[in-house]
């Protein structure tokens, strides 16, 4: 028996990086795993991966900002497994750039998908949690929504703060119907998301060095991995974490304990 066997999750983001980890680890732990991506090849991609490994699971596209895509996807979900016990709003981005010239169109841009995306998930998770009889949903923060950092990413910090204070009022709103939402927040991973994150020129050469970086910035001197935050993310999509709510679980390295 897998730690979340008989459990339906959703995944958004789930075709690459963070997202696609957890996908893969909730379906070879037993979970049904719908994945959506707003790239439709990649999200479909992990769902064949899961199948091909004995688990089960579909993709569908979706774009986290989209309020009716989020009833679509909800639906279908309920409609292809009959449940939804688990959610993670994972699907993000990252934009950097100095505060005085940051375009209020990428500032947009960003609030969209990393804030108004997770609570459009959680509005629309609530009422299918509540037919489940209770649920989990894991929305993914950032270290950068609890401390903050001289590194041209204040927009994006600001979109993670938000994540993490809105993942506890939710936590409270969910409580009584058995839903917990918790946030997590990773530290230094092993993504493409450095791609977007680092100036033109440099993203290629300093992505491909994020060990280097590791090695200054992380007390442990080791870069994460994508699978070290899946780890966490099952842990509170699991039975195992049933007294948490409203609660951060930081994956860093002991990077904010400096």
């Amino acid at each position: 028996m897998g730690q979340v066997t008989g459990k339906v999750a959703l995944v958004t983001g789930g075709g690459l990086g963070i997202g696609r980890a957890t996908a893969m680890t909730l379906g070879r732990e037993g979970a049904t795993v719908m994945v959506t991506d707003i790239n439709e090849t990649t999200a479909a991609a992990v769902a064949a991966e899961i199948v091909a490994a004995g688990g089960k699971a579909q993709s569908m596209q979706q774009d986290t900002t989209d309020e009716n895509r989020w009833q679509a996807v909800v639906a279908a979900t309920e409609a292809a497994f009959g449940k939804l016990n688990v959610l993670v709003n994972n699907a993000g981005i990252a934009i950097a750039g100095p505060i005085e010239t940051f375009s209020l169109e990428d500032w947009r841009k960003q609030q969209a998908i990393n804030v108004e995306g997770v609570f459009l998930g959680v509005k629309h998770g609530f009422p299918a949690m509540r037919r489940a009889g209770g649920g989990s949903i894991i929305n993914l923060s950032s270290i950068a929504g609890l401390k903050g950092n001289n590194s041209g990413l204040a927009a994006y910090s600001a979109t993670k703060g938000a994540v993490r204070l809105f993942t506890k009022s939710a936590a409270l709103e969910g409580a009584l119907d058995k839903i917990r939402v918790n946030s997590v927040h990773p530290g230094l991973i092993e993504t493409a998301i450095w791609d977007a994150i680092l100036p033109p020129g440099e993203a290629r050469r300093n992505a491909s060095d994020l060990s280097q970086r590791a090695a200054n910035a992380v007390p442990t001197g080791i870069l994460g991995k994508p699978q070290d935050i899946a780890n966490g993310i099952l842990f509170l999509a699991s039975d195992q974490s049933n007294y948490m709510t409203g609660s951060e679980l930081v994956i860093d390295a002991g990077m904010t304990a400096r």
